[in-house]
């Protein structure tokens, strides 16, 4: 699996961190660069995803929050702050994310590392109530404010 990368300047620290961690689980990292300003490698990491350069990123600010709040206006992108293992394989399981999110100042290296890794390995479980529960949120970024649930 290909995984895009990007930081903003509050998550240079963890850069390294997470493409090692990328490839260590098996997958390839692709760094697609660090801007002063969040919203910007949110935008690059998440054309990568929605283009199909890559499968899925990892985004890091200095919380984690911005980093999502700017990936999930990207039709197609599904981002998820995680701070903690069960989120970040559940993200993905069931929500089918493609953007894990991470906080340089609020998490380890180590705890990154880890978090990176159980992300590139969860897949989605295809269970009937996720999958309804997706075609939901689908529909959501389709209809917007119009959808009827």
């Amino acid at each position: 699996m290909i995984v895009a990368v990007a930081v903003d300047h509050a998550g240079v620290p963890l850069r390294e961190t997470v493409l090692d961690a990328v490839r260590d689980a098996g997958h390839e990292p692709v760094y697609v660069g660090e801007h002063e300003d969040y919203p910007h490698v949110a935008l690059r990491a998440g054309r990568c995803v929605v283009a199909g350069e890559a499968e899925r990123s990892v985004l890091v600010c200095g919380s984690g929050a911005g980093v999502a709040v700017a990936a999930c206006k990207i039709p197609g992108v599904r981002a998820a702050t995680c701070h903690d293992h069960y989120t970040a394989a559940q993200c993905v399981s069931h929500d089918d994310c493609n953007v894990l999110c991470l906080g340089a100042r609020v998490i380890s290296s180590a705890v990154a590392a880890e978090l990176t890794a159980t992300f590139c390995r969860a897949r989605f479980s295809g269970e009937e109530r996720h999958v309804r529960r997706l075609d939901a949120v689908l529909q959501i970024e389709r209809e917007g404010l119009e959808a009827e649930l």
